[in-house]
C-alpha cells in the first residue's frame, strides 16, 4: 500500500510541477490570455499561479508539510477555476473546453482535499524517519 501511494504521490506532485514549469515557460501567452479573461494583473496572476503549483508540487511529491501544499492548491484553483473558467458566459466551442476544465479542477482541488486526512508522516516523505 505504501509503495502505491507513493507512486501516486509522484505522479500528482510531477503533475503540478509540470504546470508550474508551463507557467513560467508560456508567461507571455499565458499572461495574455488571462488579461482576454479579465483578470486583474494578468501578469502577477501568472507568476503568482505558477509559484503555488510550484510549492503545491514539491510539499506533494516530497510528503514535506502536505497541508502547505492542499493550501497552494485550493488558493490556486478556486479564482482559477472561476475566472479562468466561466464557462457560463462563453460561447461554444469555447463553453465546453470551459465546462471540462472547470469540473476537471473542481475535482482536483477535492482530491487535494482529501490530502488532508491522511496521517502524517506520509510513507516515504521528507523526514518520515526520526533520527535518534
Amino acid at each position: 500500500m505504501s509503495i502505491g501511494f507513493l507512486m501516486g504521490r509522484i505522479l500528482v506532485g510531477a503533475f503540478y510541477l509540470y504546470h508550474a514549469l508551463h507557467h513560467f515557460l508560456s508567461y507571455s501567452m499565458l499572461t495574455e490570455y488571462a488579461k482576454s479573461k479579465g483578470v486583474p494583473l494578468p501578469g502577477v496572476a501568472v507568476a503568482g499561479a505558477g509559484i503555488l503549483l510550484f510549492v503545491a508540487g514539491v510539499t506533494i511529491l516530497l510528503g514535506w508539510h502536505p497541508e502547505l501544499g492542499v493550501a497552494s492548491l485550493v488558493v490556486f484553483f478556486i479564482p482559477v477555476t472561476f475566472l479562468m473558467h466561466n464557462f457560463w458566459a462563453e460561447a461554444q466551442p469555447q463553453k465546453t473546453a470551459d465546462l471540462v476544465n472547470f469540473t476537471k479542477n473542481i475535482a482536483l482541488m477535492g482530491s487535494a482535499l482529501m490530502f488532508l486526512k491522511i496521517s502524517k508522516p506520509w510513507p516515504f516523505s521528507l523526514g518520515s524517519k526520526k533520527e535518534k
